[in-house]
Parts: C-alpha cells; sequence; structure tokens
C-alpha cells in the first residue's frame, strides 16, 4: 500500500499542526517496525494504520470464469439474474439484489465459544467486482489492534446482503459483541440481510450427509477437494503462536483455509439456487422432494406444486412421498376432488404404508366432511385400520396416527351412518 493512500486515510484525524512530513515519516517508522513486513508483502498483504495502531490486510482478486468446485464463479450472476426473473417467494431467493451486492462472509476466532473471551482474528469476505472476484481479509496481528481491524472492516462493508455458513448463529453475534467493545472509536455496524448457507444445506442434505461442517458438503455436494489444507481446529493455536512470534508462515495457512471457505460459499449458493430454481439438471428425485418439501413450508404453493408434480410423474423411491405433499397442498387450496384423487392413487398404487395409512385417513375425512358419503369414509378408514395393524405386527412402530385414532372414527363414522337410516 501506497503512503499515499495511508495518508488519505489519516487525513480526516489530522490537526492543522500535523504537517503531512511528520505523519509520512510517522507511518514509514511504524511499517519497518512491523515484524516479516516482507513476508507479509511477497504474499499480497499490507498494514493499515488507523487511530495510533495497524492491522494487517490481504487481498485477492479471482476472475470470474475460474472453477470452483463443479461451477464457474460466473455462474453465481445466472443464479442472482435467475432469482430476478423467476417470481418465487424463498428465504434464500435474490429477487430485487445485483449480484455485486452480496458479501459472502467468514471469520476466523480463538475459540467456538460465544462472549467476550472469544476473539475474532480474521474478518473476510468476498464480493463480484466488475469481471473479478475482489476477496479481503482484515488481520488482528495482535490483541489490543481491534480498532483499526473493525475500521478497515467497516470501510469496506457497504453492502445489503450477507450469505455465511452458520454466520446467523455465529459468525455475525460474535462481530457484534467484539464491535461492541470499541463501538465508540469506529463506525456503527451495518443493517443487512442475511443469507445463512448452513440451514439451506442442512435441509437439502441431510438425508446424505451425517455432518454438516462446510468442508464435507465441498466434497460430497459442489466436488471442492481441499489439498494441503489447514484443519480449522489447529487456527486458534496457530494464531496464539503467531501473536509471540510474530512468524506468519503459519497465519499464511490460516488464510488459505479462510479464502477456500469465503470462495466455497460463492459456489454453495450458485448450487442451492440452481437446485431450488430447477436449473441442476443432475438433481436427485430426494433434493427435488426435499425442494417441494421447503417451498411448501415458506408458503410458496407454485413452487412446491411444481417440485412435486415433477415428482409424481415419475417412478422412484419418492414418488409416493411427493403424490402424497401434491395431496396436501390442493388440500391447503380446498380443491378438495383434486386431492381425494392423487390420494386414492397413492392408495391404489403407493408401496410406502405409512404413507397409504394417511392417505386413507385423509381420503376418508374428505369424503365425510365434504362429499357427505359415509360409507365411502368408513371403507377408507377400515383400510386404514388393517394397514396400521400390518404396520404394528410387523415393527411395532409409533406412527403419526395411531390405532386407537382410527378406531375411534370408525365408531363414530358407524354411529353417524346408523343414524341416518
Amino acid at each position: 500500500m501506497s503512503i499515499k493512500k495511508k495518508l488519505n486515510r489519516l487525513k480526516s484525524h489530522l490537526s492543522h499542526e500535523v504537517s503531512t512530513k511528520s505523519v509520512l515519516t510517522t507511518c514509514q517508522s511504524i511499517e519497518s517496525e512491523i515484524p516479516f513486513i516482507e513476508v507479509w508483502e511477497n504474499e499480497g498483504v499490507t498494514p493499515y494504520f488507523f487511530d495510533g495502531s495497524y492491522c494487517l490486510i490481504r487481498e485477492r482478486r479471482f476472475p470470474i470464469d475460474q472453477q470452483h468446485g463443479i461451477y464457474t464463479f460466473s455462474q453465481f450472476s445466472i443464479a442472482v439474474n435467475a432469482w430476478n426473473e423467476s417470481g418465487m417467494k424463498h428465504p434464500l431467493s435474490a429477487a430485487g439484489i445485483k449480484p455485486e451486492s452480496f458479501v459472502f462472509f467468514d471469520t476466523e476466532t480463538t475459540g467456538l465459544g460465544g462472549g467476550v473471551g472469544n476473539s475474532i482474528f480474521i474478518l473476510g469476505h468476498a464480493r463480484l467486482s466488475g469481471d473479478e472476484i475482489h476477496l479481503k481479509q482484515h488481520i488482528l496481528p495482535s490483541p489490543g489492534a481491534e480498532v483499526p481491524l473493525y475500521q478497515s472492516f467497516l470501510e469496506s462493508a457497504d453492502y445489503t446482503t450477507m450469505a455465511t455458513y452458520n454466520g446467523k448463529s455465529f459468525d455475525w453475534p460474535q462481530v457484534k459483541t467484539q464491535h461492541t467493545l470499541i463501538r465508540e472509536h469506529v463506525p456503527k455496524l451495518p443493517s443487512f440481510g442475511h443469507f445463512d448457507l448452513y440451514h439451506a444445506s442442512r435441509r437439502m442434505w441431510k438425508h446424505k450427509l451425517e455432518r454438516m461442517k462446510l468442508s464435507i458438503v465441498e466434497k460430497e455436494v459442489l466436488g471442492i477437494e481441499r489439498k494441503d489444507d489447514l484443519p480449522g481446529f489447529l487456527a486458534p493455536m496457530i494464531y496464539f503462536d503467531f501473536v509471540e512470534r510474530k512468524d506468519p508462515q503459519g497465519m499464511l495457512g490460516i488464510l488459505k483455509h479462510n479464502e477456500i471457505d469465503i470462495l466455497s460459499l460463492i459456489s454453495l449458493y450458485t448450487h442451492l439456487s440452481f437446485q431450488i430454481l430447477g436449473l441442476d439438471q443432475k438433481q436427485t428425485a430426494k433434493e427435488m422432494y426435499e425442494i417441494g418439501r421447503w417451498f411448501s413450508h415458506v408458503g410458496e404453493a407454485e413452487g412446491a406444486k411444481e417440485s412435486f408434480s415433477r415428482l409424481a410423474n415419475t417412478t422412484n423411491s419418492e414418488t409416493a412421498a411427493a403424490k402424497h405433499a401434491l395431496a396436501f397442498e390442493y388440500k391447503k387450496e380446498k380443491k378438495w376432488m383434486d386431492a381425494l384423487h392423487i390420494w386414492e392413487d397413492v392408495v391404489d398404487q403407493g408401496n410406502e404404508d405409512v404413507i397409504r395409512l394417511e392417505a386413507c385417513i385423509e381420503i376418508a375425512k374428505i369424503y365425510e366432511h365434504r362429499e357427505k358419503n359415509l360409507q365411502k369414509a368408513i371403507h377408507f378408514t377400515r383400510n386404514a385400520e388393517a394397514i396400521s395393524q400390518k404396520l404394528q405386527s410387523v415393527n411395532n412402530r409409533k406412527l403419526t396416527i395411531s390405532h386407537q385414532e382410527i378406531m375411534k372414527r370408525l365408531e363414530r363414522l358407524n354411529k353417524r351412518l346408523y343414524r341416518s337410516f
């Protein structure tokens, strides 16, 4: 970083009595005293001076046609534009947002717990800038330099949306806690929207991944293979060693680890968007089903029906579940006959007894309350009774509809039918 840029950053803090020459001398003096400054500069790291102290900043730029896993960075813009064209409501929707407005954010801390005893020592973020991805990492050289760390970070924090991996529960609360300690010295935290890709990934792939660590999602979902990567759990020990010895070699490994984390968030958001919007040609039936459930959960009926309908017209392990879920969508819209026909198909052709049992009860409800046909309501309730007995005899499993509930329904229907004669 040039001395001119450093002076510009200090300009608002200079009194009229302090000459540019004296500040120039001070900056040069501080910079010359930074341990291993030549090593840092060779790695693209420069000091940032503020309020009599400094932090370190590492910047890297990546072309948008660079591949990171199964996607190039340019496909991120395609995902954002697709959201803006879709009109669908969804927690990950980028409707009304430009690709350049996204900030992909991650931190490195001295521990996994919360509170003031856990310090952030790297604030990393990346965003689209022209035809490049601009990545910036703010490094705490030692405890006590938090003011320049956060000042430099907040100078770069002109954004409206943030994407993290478990950042809503961990990273941003940590930032808020640390910021509270120095809020009299630096700008206020900006307001922001938040896409937490951890919870999205868990919803999508918990059926096949035992753990939802970002590195596992990278490998199993995004096709990203880390080579010679520093294990994240070693980061605090390496940072403490750096604070003591000042040698940056270990820290450079942590910065690379953090860099991959951030770049992976771009590919992950792209992949999740392609999945949700139906742009992924390799999407599995289970993923399609989970997307339908997600749309249903957030009240996006058209998206849910589209996902479930695509599955309902196939023959795979999710077909019966998709039909069952599709019938519930029609029931929400009070399209009773549409729901009825689908559930009857589930009972006749389905191969999952739990779903067939629930479908029988739903059919019985429609015949009793909507069609006023008690005989058919009794018929399907008896079918449910038979399926319930079969399931209990096989594995004694606890069902969503108990055998006792079915028998109470059957008894009530028989009484109603008797009184109608």
